[in-house]
């Protein structure tokens, strides 16, 4: 009776590695399919300076690209997290601030974002 109740949980665990193996087969990540974290962190450039100092401005354009980016949560944190932010001396505490400065009002509000919160 133990031998069939051991291949019975191999078979289940193999099932479960080959389940979670498919969900990553396709490469989508935070930010989708077709990009990644560090390549959107690119496109935040309009938002450098509003990242690294809280009393600077909040450009339009960062404005309209922290709105599309933080349609998508995980991929906003992922973005602010990335190590495209950080070497470009984004501070994570003062990024985070960015969604509320732009007042956009349906931010994530609550949302964490690793050791942050979004205001």
């Amino acid at each position: 009776m133990a031998t069939p109740m051991k291949y019975i949980c191999l078979f289940m665990f193999l099932a479960i590695l080959s389940i979670a193996g498919l969900n990553q087969i396709d490469g989508a990540g935070e930010c989708g399919k077709n990009t990644t974290p560090d390549m959107e962190a690119f496109k935040m450039a309009p938002c450098a300076s509003a990242a690294q100092d809280e009393n600077s401005s909040v450009s339009s354009q960062c404005c309209a690209r922290v709105k599309k980016i933080g349609q998508n949560p995980a991929c906003l944190c992922a973005v602010m997290l990335s190590k495209t932010a950080k070497s470009s001396g984004i501070k994570p505490e003062i990024a985070m601030t960015i969604p509320k400065r732009c007042n956009i009002a349906d931010r994530p509000v609550g949302y964490k974002c690793g050791a942050y919160t979004l205001p």
